[in-house]
């Protein structure tokens, strides 16, 4: 993550001491960031894990198998409940090899991946081996801070943050929340009732955009439902058009996609097809503005299909949704943002959507000229920052500063609010905000009451309940700002 216009990871690495187990591949000295902490060998299938670590693919897979999760050298304990392609550290190993006239990482056959694990459990204190192998890190960290935190309930939260779900997924206008809002201090969900559906999706005819890339470039052994289907007339012409290498015929067949998306729920799926994912990969890139954002547009509405969001993200789409949200055209912006927000509304996507490096452009975006790249964006950061490693990348992108600076300045602030009250259920993010002078700026804005929309007031009291609870240094500061008054 950074300002060069290309998605970076933010990764930490481990590595053994131990050299005599690591086979050497050159007379140079292999960097330690490219051996798996496991087999202690050059990795040919890296994958970085929710808990910032980086692994060999197959090592991943025989813990998992003997249900054993290792202690790392600095104490720490991985967490395995999911894989994401590492891309950056693949293509920077290769690099090195050939740089370095190394032999290419070689493939571990699982046997003696499996001998070097089960030495390790053998090895590593019986103190420190996971009790239960069928409950992951992750959760039983969530099952320890429900019964050390128990949940603190507000009432009648407001958001301007979109309409309130029903069972309808499209709603139309803004509305606050009359249900309440359960936090836990360190908890993985601050839950509102917001809007499902990007501002960017409307049923008017302006040109947008969308984007691809195949699972299969990715992890070759992945397969969708889709993929096994025969393809229908209708994807078969769709195909043919966004393939031809004539321009008009592009825009055609991507006007022709939009549409049917956008008004045929039942397309969704079927048209969510790998060879179109595919196709669409090569438009989001195109020097044709048109092209370019009715493909992201065509995006937007494929990924409103539920089966369809972990789909989009596992065929890297993320990169370049990023790439555009940075440098596309305003138009292109809006479609980006809301494919964002429409793609981290499924669980299993906020930690990927995280890692691939979006967070920081979708901070700058709660800043751009376009109302509905600005509600978008607020409405991708809340529900990323539902999960807790996504409310540390924010805090370690300084992000608490520029979201209080946003309060203060009256921009989108009720939505700003809601995206702080995710953060402050973490303790990172409380300190943080504690640092930042969150208390004085949210007790001052509840002082002008009569300039402040009663949402807003109402998520500043939520803002500083979440800061509240379990912290003895809020209560200092609340009383030096007569909080209580």
């Amino acid at each position: 993550m950074g300002g060069n216009g290309k998605h970076r990871w933010k990764i930490s690495f481990y590595h053994r001491h131990n050299s005599s187990s690591s086979p050497k591949h050159s007379e140079t000295q292999t960097p330690p960031e490219f051996l798996c902490p496991i087999s202690g060998s050059l990795m040919f299938d890296p994958v970085v894990v929710p808990s910032g670590q980086s692994f060999d693919r197959i090592s991943i897979q025989v813990c998992r198998d003997l249900g054993f999760t290792p202690t790392l050298p600095d104490g720490s304990i991985p967490d395995f409940s999911t894989t994401i392609p590492n891309l950056a550290i693949k293509t920077t190993i290769l690099t090195w090899c050939r740089d370095h006239h190394t032999q290419d990482p070689t493939p571990l056959d699982y046997t003696s991946v499996e001998k070097i694990v089960r030495s390790k459990i053998q090895h590593q204190s019986p103190s420190t081996l996971t009790s239960a192998p069928d409950i992951r890190v992750s959760e039983r960290e969530l099952l320890k801070a429900v019964a050390e935190n128990p949940p603190v309930l507000f009432s009648h939260a407001a958001t301007e943050m979109g309409p309130r779900v029903n069972n309808n997924l499209y709603c139309s206008t803004s509305s606050s929340s009359d249900e309440s809002v359960i936090i836990t201090a360190n908890s993985p969900h601050t839950p509102l009732p917001l809007a499902t559906r990007p501002a960017c999706f409307s049923t008017s005819g302006s040109s947008s955009s969308s984007i691809e890339i195949t699972e299969s470039e990715i992890n070759p052994n992945f397969q969708s439902s889709s993929s096994s289907s025969s393809s229908s007339p209708e994807e078969q012409e769709l195909f043919l058009q966004l393939k031809s290498s004539d321009i008009y015929e592009q825009e055609t067949g991507l006007i022709s996609l939009r549409k049917i998306t956008r008004t045929k729920e039942e397309a969704r799926v079927s048209l969510c097809s790998p060879r179109l994912l595919s196709t669409l990969r090569s438009l989001i890139i195109s020097r044709y503005n048109v092209v370019q954002t009715n493909a992201i547009a065509s995006l937007v509405n494929l990924s409103l299909e539920k089966s369809n969001k972990v789909l989009i993200v596992r065929s890297g789409f993320v990169p370049l949704l990023i790439d555009v949200l940075k440098a596309g055209s305003s138009e292109a912006q809006e479609h980006a943002a809301g494919a964002l927000f429409s793609l981290a509304l499924e669980d299993e996507n906020k930690m990927a959507i995280g890692v691939l490096g979006a967070l920081q452009p979708l901070l700058h975006a709660l800043r751009s000229d376009s109302e509905r790249t600005r509600h978008d964006s607020a409405l991708a950061l809340y529900h990323l920052s539902l999960i807790q490693s996504n409310r540390v990348k924010l805090v370690k992108l300084g992000a608490v500063s520029t979201l209080l600076s946003m309060v203060k300045s009256g921009d989108s602030a009720s939505r700003v609010l809601l995206i702080l009250c995710n953060i402050a259920a973490s303790t990172e993010g409380k300190s943080a905000m504690l640092d930042a002078n969150a208390v004085a700026i949210l007790v001052g804005m509840l002082r002008e009451s009569e300039l402040v929309p009663e949402a807003t007031r109402e998520n500043c009291v939520a803002a500083l309940f979440a800061l509240s609870h379990g912290s003895m240094r809020f209560k200092g500061l609340a009383n030096k700002e007569k909080a209580i008054r």
